[in-house]
């Protein structure tokens, strides 16, 4: 009988290895991934597209395309799309992100097949209504002017905008004429030319069997319009860093971003900078967190990020501080730079945060949804997967002097953007 009151052993973390999915082709030449390792009747389906702000020929095009795909098809208006999905107690959503625009459908498999052909209509037909484009672009405008009262949103615009530049797909940032210059031709051009087999990729995860697959490729592999590969629109602009303060007024709290231009996953020394921001401010337990919120009171939440995108990356440092704080915690945020780039990391908290990080891995490989979101960033950004096991390798052997090297190389005060947003 299990005795409660006896602590379980705690044991190392070894072989983590991700699962290789089976790859399939459909008909239209479009690359199905499939994670078939479920026990419950659920399967998930991801449609990928390379359809975000690198692909676009007029700005916010993307969000506006994908926005608008489930407000109806040529043969299901919004209001059956939403009614056959909740019927069928399916799940059907359009997320967007900087570099895709995805189609995300969870179904019981028994319902899998009244469910797949309203998922495949919204990518093949949509017909982007005049009065929803009008009430999305009333909605994001109203939302927008909203988010442009809160300083944390301000110093996030202008900090990406400062990193990437101002006509950047990654930097650029969105106001009310450029939503009010949307039209319904924009959206129908921005379809056509990237929700194409070029651009596509499928992710299947749950328990997928033979039928499930003959489903998929009967109905996607007829749907996917056949297109080529877009090339991303990615001009380069050279910005020498700075600082920048906006003064709101009647604000109680200081918003206060620092960070870089930094690279995407295919930069060899990504995995080592990963460990190094993890210690720097990347868990509760990080330097920035005991410093500047435990030892200093100075704020309720600090963080440090690496931010990787498709074509580039970024790094920076985010809090919101009392006003009367801000400049003794931008002090405080560079001697932790400094700290990294003098001394060398001691052996207990390398041990803690090697532990911190393969424990998110493991969990990151806990079921065949979570499986599938690995499998979909490396596909999606051309990174084989052995590249998982090299990181899990990285966590587990770098060394305080390589951290040192990697903090003295990338964490230098003046190539450093500095914004501050507050009285």
């Amino acid at each position: 009988m299990l005795n409660r009151k006896i602590a379980p052993e705690i044991k190392e973390i070894r072989n983590l290895k991700l699962p290789p999915p089976t790859r399939l082709l459909l008909d239209n030449g479009v690359p199905v991934y499939v994670t078939n390792m479920g026990t419950q009747d659920i399967i998930k389906l991801e449609i990928a597209f390379l359809a975000g702000r690198p692909f676009e020929s007029k700005k916010l095009a993307s969000r506006a395309t994908a926005g608008l795909l489930k407000e109806g098809t040529r043969l299901f208006d919004s209001s059956q799309i939403a009614e056959i999905t909740d019927f069928y107690g399916g799940s059907l959503s359009v997320p967007v992100n900087l570099d895709t625009s995805n189609l995300v459908l969870f179904s019981l498999k028994k319902h899998f097949d009244k469910l797949l052909p309203v998922a495949a209509d919204m990518i093949a037909q949509p017909v982007f209504p005049e009065s929803e484009l009008a009430l999305f672009k009333k909605r994001n405008t109203q939302r927008l002017q909203l988010d442009l009262t809160k300083n944390d949103v301000l110093a996030y615009r202008k900090i990406t905008e400062h990193i990437f530049g101002k006509e950047h797909p990654y930097g650029y940032n969105s106001d009310p004429e450029m939503y009010e210059s949307l039209t319904r031709a924009d959206l129908v051009k921005h379809f056509e030319e990237n929700y194409v087999s070029g651009n596509c990729v499928v992710f299947l995860s749950g328990k997928i069997e033979s039928d499930t697959l003959e489903l998929v490729n009967k109905t996607l592999g007829q749907s996917i319009k056949k297109g080529p590969l877009r090339t991303p629109y990615l001009p380069l602009e050279m910005m020498h860093p700075g600082k920048q303060k906006l003064e709101p007024p009647g604000t109680l709290q200081t918003a206060i971003r620092i960070g870089r231009r930094l690279f995407n996953r295919h930069h060899p020394d990504f995995k080592g900078f990963f460990v190094l921001n993890m210690i720097l401010g990347g868990y509760f337990g990080s330097r920035l967190m005991a410093n500047i919120r435990e030892e200093k009171g100075y704020t309720y939440n600090i963080y440090s990020t690496v931010d990787a995108m498709m074509y580039d990356g970024c790094f920076y440092v985010g809090t919101e501080v009392g006003n009367e704080f801000a400049g003794a915690t931008i002090k405080e945020i560079y001697k932790e730079f400094e700290k990294l780039q003098q001394e060398l990391v001691e052996k207990e908290e390398m041990e803690m945060v090697r532990n911190y990080v393969l424990g998110n891995l493991l969990t990151a490989l806990d079921g065949p949804f979570n499986v599938a979101e690995v499998t979909k960033s490396f596909v999606l950004e051309g990174i084989p997967f052995s590249d998982f096991e090299m990181l899990v390798e990285t966590v587990q052997t770098i060394t305080p002097h390589d951290l040192r090297e990697l903090a003295r190389k990338y964490l230098n005060k003046e190539e450093m953007w500095e914004v501050v947003v507050g009285e």
